[in-house]
């Protein structure tokens, strides 16, 4: 306003020397002055006007506090117009906010970084950063479409914050996974490698100033601060590096961790750091994970899991699965959705321990309509005296108060053939292979989880070689060799010593290798589709991915067989079969090994174990599904290369 009120009066200087030439030419730049003027004159009476309207109105808004109380307020404030210009501030504002300028005329927005006045208004308050001073900012409505804003100078109690969760206790403990590895090899063979694991821990604690204790045989904890638990998780954990570069007798050293964060006390921090380093180690070990409000996050897992030599555990599961079936009236054993051989053989060899040794009514619940066992169930169904099987809604009519869930093959509530008839019994036992997922059952009385178990048939049998297994056949016997025979690929993969014990147990009891390989038979019909899946197959980054649109009944079946299939093809370290069903687009991973499908296939949801994973994606399309794959092959391979 100033400088129009200066260039009226200069063209009216103007119009007054221009009388000494022409008459005619001075009333036209006299007319123009005395318009500019009248101009300039109503339009700083109409902008005191709305100055002032706006003070009334937040003078009414804020119980007749007028602009001189304001002006005392020990924090800045501001009142903004209807387009966001200030037009008031108090002297806190310009000396805190604006450096001692004057800021009227301004956008209020220019001070609130991130935000606009029109979104914080009458709300509760943002954080922002001005000249490395912290503020929270509350906008209210004057009534008039302006805002008044107050600024809260609050930089010392967020410091104050920042370093109290920085420096919060985060109890690490640690495990050396495969130690009994090294006890076969000489005693000072152990003692160096032993040594050597110990010293990269010492070093770990070192280079963050942290507490380090050695807690017994192979275990120990570190504490930590939780800022320095970011530099680690940004850096991906080196320390299993190390560790893995410690080796002896073709014997590779791995060490779990399981990591508390966001915990006030050490004691709870201690707690949770105990479940998150059971979690860490029913996933397969050599991995790190961190848990923080029942979340959990992992790095790691690249090792395969190492084999347990000793059976006393499982030979006290079977005695705690002995008292869980005495207690009990009825037991029926359940499996997965889209049942495999593994999942119905182990099934089968427990139902027939429960009904002829335990003298209890079993049947095994499977959905006839969706298995992919099909051979298996009729192989039974002929050879059996009476039906074994039944459906979930069979069970769940038939289902007591001391009915005893066993489930096999799984142990995850949303992977079960029937979670209402899961969440319907009150005892349960889980017997499963699979690497430990985050959402698993909780609540069970036995929880027999054995990551490096080659599959829930061969835990099975160790489970049963404890019991009374007289009552143990040869169909049971074919069906549990079925399962292992599957799972390790015809006993190529994850095989161990017990695997191979477990099958002479089962061949001792009768199981024919040629009445299983028939098992494995498929149609013709199954047999091009899966020929059509592999020949359509593309490589990315060293995976075979293959995609197809058909929805046949045995297309699950098909993409199975084709993605075991895709790893004979050179250069080929993993591979995937995308197919849609009915409401939702599946995948299915396999790998030797070398690349980790689990960890891919949990990016999108899924699960399963190192060389053998799965997922479903919902309200999505085959393309859409496709990329997320590439990206989650990318993500896991970047940080596996890192780790």
């Amino acid at each position: 306003m100033p400088w129009f009120a200066v260039f009226g009066l200069a063209m009216l200087l103007m119009a007054t020397f221009t009388s000494t030439y022409s008459m005619n030419l001075f009333y036209l730049e006299l007319g123009v002055s005395v318009l500019v003027l009248a101009l300039v004159l109503v339009l700083s009476l109409r902008f005191s006007n709305y100055i002032r309207g706006i003070v009334r109105n937040t003078a009414e808004h804020t119980d007749g506090i007028d602009s001189e109380y304001l002006e005392k307020y020990k924090f800045p404030v501001a009142v903004s117009g209807e387009k966001g210009d200030i037009v008031w501030c108090n002297a806190r504002f310009r000396k805190s906010i604006c450096g001692g300028r004057s800021p009227e005329g301004d956008n209020i927005n220019a001070y609130l970084p991130g935000f606009s006045v029109q979104d914080i208004t009458d709300g509760d308050g943002v954080d922002i950063a001005i000249d490395g001073r912290e503020f929270t900012v509350y906008a209210v409505s004057n009534g008039g479409g302006g805002a008044v804003c107050h600024f809260i100078d609050n930089t010392d109690y967020k410091q104050t914050a920042r370093e109290f969760h920085e420096n919060l206790p985060c109890v690490a403990l640690i495990t050396f996974d495969n130690a009994e590895d090294f006890f076969t090899d000489s005693d000072e063979s152990y003692s160096n490698v032993a040594i050597s694991v110990e010293a990269n821990l010492q070093s770990w604690a070192i280079d963050y100033n942290a507490l380090y204790k050695q807690l017994g045989n192979n275990r120990y904890m570190i504490i930590f601060r939780d800022a320095d638990v970011e530099k680690m998780i940004a850096q991906k954990f080196p320390v299993l590096k190390n560790v893995r570069s410690i080796s002896s007798n073709r014997h590779i050293a791995t060490i779990s961790v399981g990591l508390s964060r966001g915990c006030k006390l050490v004691r709870d921090s201690e707690m949770n750091a105990r479940k998150a380093l059971e979690m860490a180690l029913g996933r397969g070990g050599d991995q790190v994970a961190i848990i923080r409000d029942g979340s959990y996050e992992f790095f790691g897992g690249t090792a395969a899991a190492t084999e347990k030599v000793s059976k006393v555990r499982m030979r006290v599961i079977a005695n705690a699965i002995s008292r869980a079936v005495g207690d009990a009236d009825k037991v029926y054993v359940m499996g997965h959705r889209f049942s495999d051989l593994d999942c119905v053989g182990a099934a089968i060899g427990m139902q027939c321990i429960m009904e002829k040794s335990f003298k209890r009514y079993s049947k095994v619940v499977i959905n006839r309509d969706t298995t992919m066992a099909k051979p298996l169930i009729d192989y039974a169904d002929e050879r059996m005296e009476s039906n074994i099987f039944i459906t979930p809604e069979e069970a769940i009519r038939g289902l007591t108060a001391k009915t005893l869930l066993v489930i096999v093959d799984t142990h995850l509530k949303t992977s079960l053939e029937s979670p209402g008839l899961y969440e319907k019994c009150k005892k349960v036992v889980v017997i499963d292979h699979h690497r430990k997922a985050v959402n698993y059952i909780n609540n069970a009385l036995v929880f027999c989880h054995e990551p490096s178990a080659s599959s829930a048939c061969e835990m099975c049998c160790e489970i049963i070689s404890y019991l009374d297994d007289k009552a143990l056949g040869y169909i049971q016997a074919d069906a549990m060799l079925s399962g292992i025979m599957l799972d390790t690929k015809n006993f190529v993969l994850k095989t161990g010593v017990r695997t191979f014990e477990a099958a002479a147990y089962l061949r001792r009891k009768g199981a024919n290798t040629l009445t299983v390989k028939e098992m494995f038979s498929g149609s013709i019909e199954t047999y091009r589709e899966k020929v059509d899946i592999v020949c359509n197959s593309k490589i990315y980054n060293g995976c075979a991915i293959s995609t197809t649109e058909r929805t046949d009944a045995d297309m699950r079946l098909a993409a199975a067989q084709a993605a075991d299939e895709m790893l004979t093809l050179t250069g080929v370290t993993a591979s995937f079969v995308v197919f849609p069903d009915e409401e939702r687009i599946n995948i299915s991973a396999r790998s030797y090994g070398r690349v980790n499908v689990q960890v891919i296939m949990e990016k999108m949801g899924g699960g399963g174990h190192q060389t053998m994973a799965a997922t479903q994606l919902y309200d999505t399309t085959m393309q859409d599904a496709l990329v997320k794959l590439k990206e989650a092959i990318d993500t896991s391979l970047s940080e596996s290369t890192a780790s």
